[in-house]
């Protein structure tokens, strides 16, 4: 079967056999003569089989009939982050470069003025994230009205991410006859629900479990301590055949000091992560897609759909919060066909992590040592997994610079028992209180006169002489000098 065999028209094939494909893959073979039926469809794929193409090559053949109005888009593509947003503006820029398309790509970290601009130009595809699109609409400059086609790319993280309320929001300014399409690698149950309120009847293609992982990677789990992560990850990057790695991290700080580590120890890494404005996160990409750097250090924004060729390796520097994400992580490596290879380390603190990872993916990932051989189990791990702890060996003090601990001192002398000293060492028997030396005698301290001698030299203020004080008279002290005349 080729790209011909779908009902794709004649230039949409010219196309897309310039980029060097003939033969589609199953989610595309699948999904294309559905989309052109115009029936809404769930689409459930292992990252790396080629979702986007298989929304992105109907959407260009049903969108060559018709016209497009100011302000009004014509089909509507939902993306969680930047970075798929931008590539899937690319593959509609190759594929449909024999059609007169227009397209607009609305995403945050940019100016409004330019996307604005092409809005009220009209557009046939708008590529927008939810946050962008909901603030153009607030604002007033983009109706919803004629939008007939939606397209929620990973749907089970754009449902996840806390984007309910804005798709809902968007799904309710759309008309109520329209086509919906949802793609994605996983779909929880929970998410599945959600889902269903915003598909009409919807045909399921499933082409590989839900949550199952490309068997062209090899996957393998480093088990270690949290600071020996590091040195671990540059033993692998020396010795395992690295041409191109992606690593991920579960927090942005650490994304910035690994990155920063690896360029101190001579390699060639770069970052991404959602602090970055969207120039620096595009120029990190561009540098890592053409070569002058072979290591990039991501968080989770490059995990979900980003295509990147020729990506050998992924490593999970830590082992991801929710299990989905790690099928996503390793599907940056063995797309289109290609061999990769996946290590996960994982720290007695990952235990749980791990353990939901191969509970989602219904595998036992091997434990590989850093010598190069693999087992199936690891005695550390296991005692991770019951939250035991390895016993700590002593530190050298001496080595550190701290004083030396002190020398433990003898045993004390068992003391004998209260009988036998007494028995050895009796004690001298002290004299009666009657024959002891009498104290010195102090002298006798000199008599008090009677209170009444005491009296007789300080008369009491009762017994004065003077007379009591008439009514309003002065009754205070009289001042001497009023005695003295001034004549």
């Amino acid at each position: 079967m080729n790209f011909a065999d779908l009902g794709l028209s004649d230039q949409l094939v010219a196309a897309v056999t310039a980029k060097g494909y003939d033969t589609p893959t199953p989610i595309q073979a699948q999904a294309i003569p559905s989309v052109l039926m115009m029936r809404d469809l769930i689409g459930i794929a292992q990252t790396g089989t080629g979702k986007t193409a298989s929304f992105v090559l109907p959407m260009i053949d049903i969108l060559a009939h018709g016209r497009r109005r100011a302000m009004m888009p014509r089909s509507l593509i939902l993306e969680p982050t930047r970075e798929l947003a931008a590539q899937v503006a690319e593959n509609f820029e190759a594929y449909g470069v024999n059609h007169d398309l227009k397209m607009a790509l609305l995403i945050g970290g940019v100016q409004m003025g330019d996307q604005v601009k092409a809005l009220n130009e009209g557009v046939d595809v708008l590529i927008a994230t939810p946050g962008r699109l909901m603030d153009l609409f607030e604002r007033g400059k983009i109706l919803l009205t004629g939008c007939d086609l939606l397209v929620i790319d990973e749907a089970d993280r754009m449902l996840d991410m806390g984007f309910i309320p804005d798709i809902e929001t968007i799904c309710s300014k759309l008309p109520a006859q329209r086509q919906t399409l949802l793609f994605s690698a996983t779909m929880p149950p929970p998410i599945k629900k959600l889902a269903d309120k915003f598909l009409s009847n919807p045909k399921n293609i499933e082409v590989s479990r839900p949550a199952s992982s490309n068997l062209n990677i090899a996957q393998h789990k480093v088990a270690g301590s949290t600071r020996g992560k590091r040195e671990a990850l540059r033993q692998l990057l020396r010795t395992d055949n690295v041409s191109t790695a992606i690593v991920f991290c579960n927090r942005k700080t650490t994304v910035r000091e690994l990155a920063k580590s690896l360029k101190q120890n001579g390699f060639l890494a770069g970052e991404i992560h959602g602090d970055m404005d969207q120039s620096s996160r595009i120029a990190e990409l561009d540098r890592f897609k053409a070569g002058t750097i072979n290591i990039l250090v991501a968080s989770d924004v490059a995990a979900r759909g980003l295509d990147v060729k020729g990506v050998s390796h992924v490593f999970n520097f830590d082992t991801p919060w929710h299990p989905d994400d790690y099928v996503h992580r390793i599907g940056r490596t063995g797309r289109a066909g290609a061999t990769g290879r996946a290590f996960t380390f994982v720290a007695p603190d990952d235990a749980e992590a791990i353990a939901n990872v191969e509970k989602l993916t219904g595998m036992k990932i091997p434990v590989y040592d850093l010598d190069g051989a693999e087992r199936g189990e690891e005695p550390q791990e296991a005692r991770a997994e019951t939250g035991e702890r390895e016993e700590r060996k002593p530190r050298d003090r001496r080595a550190r610079g701290e004083k030396p601990a002190r020398a433990e001192r003898a045993p004390r002398e068992e003391r004998a028992p209260r009988e036998d000293r007494e028995a050895r060492e009796p004690r001298e028997e002290r004299a009666p209180r009657e024959e002891r030396a009498a104290r010195e005698e102090r002298a006798p301290r000199p008599e008090r006169q009677p209170r009444e001698a005491r009296d007789e030299r300080r008369p009491r203020r009762s017994d004065a002489a003077d007379p009591p004080s008439q009514p309003g008279d002065w009754n205070g002290p009289v001042p001497g000098f009023l005695n003295v005349s001034a004549l």
